[in-house]
């Protein structure tokens, strides 16, 4: 299986990392960063790119960009890893639309394209008959897209609610375990980088409303948007709040909530009790699904992270490789 790849940031060096130290049958024929770009169809080292990237901030020469690389590589699947922009999507909406148009399959960690035009690009994608796969973009590791799209199959699935922002989680878990006021928290995550330079997607929860959206247009078929989500963030919560609730033997979380039989999608910080398993430490996710004949089922993990999100992108691609190799 020939892959393009497009981004090389943290995601993009998990891929590369994976692909150099593990044998998945997988061949990189293109890959480009914001400057650079290269081509290859007798195939690309990935050790070599980790290498030239680490030694110049380039993956390729600079003469070669990403619509070079999405248009001209030799590729079966456009791997495309580059940076969120959640008001347009692009430049990777315009990637993948290529790549679907040159009848290639796509697996993406970028949730803007799938937020924005997830049910255009899936009509794109099936009229070519190929595969749009983006599990990478909710909850990281956890492979709760995969779960609810395909292993849940003759279940009806009544509610989602979960933990989806990893940096909002480590600042909650610091205020509560140590006392530390929220601007303390926010500054340990960004020095532990787990934060970004500006956190606002995070903390105003616009990040995991985002995923939300994702999940109600993709799982339950909705065609919502970021304003049809009921957000509540965390940066105006206070040490008066937390401590409040650890009297109650309770703590707060930042809870999505889907109820589709209501219309309901819902982010906010909610007190709920220690022993509640989405109660989870750290930069951790956690996901609960309420469905009909499997009950309540509880997902967490790392819901972000270099390798962590490689892993749901290799995920996809060896679904792919699989799933088209047997001829079906």
């Amino acid at each position: 299986m020939r892959i393009a790849l497009i981004g090389t940031g943290a995601v993009g060096r998990g891929i590369l990392e994976a692909l150099a130290g593990k044998d998945l049958g997988i061949i990189l024929t293109g890959v480009a960063d914001s400057r650079s770009g290269v081509v290859n169809p007798d195939g690309i080292s990935p050790s070599e790119v980790l290498r030239r990237k680490k030694e110049t901030g380039l993956c390729g020469d600079a003469s070669c960009n990403a619509e070079d690389v999405v248009r001209n590589a030799d590729y079966d699947i456009l791997v495309e890893v580059s940076p969120t922009d959640a008001g347009t999507g692009e430049p990777a909406t315009s990637y993948i639309r290529t790549a679907l148009s040159r009848g290639c399959h796509v697996v993406t960690s970028n949730k803007g394209p799938v937020a924005l035009h997830y049910h255009e690009l899936k009509q794109e994608a099936d009229k070519a008959g190929v595969s749009f796969r983006f599990e990478a973009t909710v909850a990281g590791a956890i492979p709760i897209l995969h779960t609810l799209l395909e292993s849940l199959g003759g279940n009806d699935v009544h509610a989602l609610y979960g933990v989806l922002n990893g940096t909002c989680n480590y600042i909650l878990t610091r205020m509560a375990e140590e006392g530390l006021s929220y601007r303390q928290a926010l500054d340990e995550a960004r020095a532990l980088g787990y934060a970004e330079a500006d956190p606002t997607y995070d903390v105003k929860g616009i990040d995991a409303a985002i995923k939300l959206v994702i999940l109600a247009n993709t799982v339950w078929n909705q065609r919502i948007t970021l304003d049809d989500i009921d957000i509540t963030g965390i940066d105006l919560l206070t040490e008066e709040a937390i401590r409040l609730a650890e009297e109650q033997d309770a703590t707060i979380r930042l809870i999505g909530e889907i109820i589709p039989e209501k219309q309901l999608y819902r982010l906010s910080p909610r007190i709920i009790q220690k022993d509640h398993p989405l109660v989870v430490q750290g930069s951790l996710n956690a996901i609960i699904l309420r469905t009909d004949l499997a009950g309540d089922l509880v997902f967490s993990g790392k819901g972000a992270g270099s390798l962590e999100t490689a892993s749901a992108v290799l995920g996809d691609i060896t679904f792919i490789r699989d799933w088209y190799a047997g001829g079906n």
